[in-house]
């Protein structure tokens, strides 16, 4: 199941996350490894997630890897390891849909998204580069997943990509 796309205000938002470089079948590295080592490393600081977990997509090249972050926000900064960093979360204009299903259909539903991106003439924030498309924040927010729902078809995955800021609109 599919919602409709939303445009959405978002505040700033601190986050911890780790940084992978992936392919797109190594999708699960960032959950596998990333999300235990976020949440133990803020538990050793005394610091709480203030928000659900997510994969933040940097940068994309859908023919050779991916620069994606697997994250959650926080309640405040803490100091960063050689492997754990904390950021802030853009603030500004997004649209959003959500997604009630196996992640593998994520990459057609994030097809129909930026497709409808496209045809109400909203840009993304993002830049093109030999590397591949740069975004200044691109997410999924992970609303239902593996610690409540053992059945990867009841989950739920809220898409939130940040829209390029445009005079007078906002």
């Amino acid at each position: 199941m599919l919602t409709l796309p939303e445009n959405v205000t978002r505040a700033a938002q601190p986050y911890a996350y780790m940084s992978f470089e992936v392919r797109m079948d190594e999708m699960m590295k960032p959950a596998e490894e990333g999300f235990p080592a976020v949440f133990d490393f803020l538990a050793r600081q005394n610091i709480e997630p203030a928000g659900l977990p997510i994969y933040n997509y940097r940068r994309i090249d859908m023919a050779d890897t991916l620069d994606v972050e697997a994250g959650v926000p926080v309640t405040r900064m803490g100091q960063d390891s050689d492997s754990i960093k904390f950021g802030t979360l853009p603030a500004g204009a997004f649209v959003t849909m959500r997604w009630h299903g196996h992640p593998d259909k994520l990459e057609p539903v994030t097809g129909l998204l930026i497709g409808w991106v496209r045809l109400t003439e909203q840009p993304l924030d993002m830049e093109e580069s030999p590397r591949g498309d740069l975004f200044a924040c691109r997410l999924e927010i992970f609303e239902i997943g593996p610690d409540e729902e053992p059945d990867m078809n009841k989950w739920v995955t809220q898409l939130a990509f940040k829209l390029k800021d445009r005079p007078g609109v906002g």
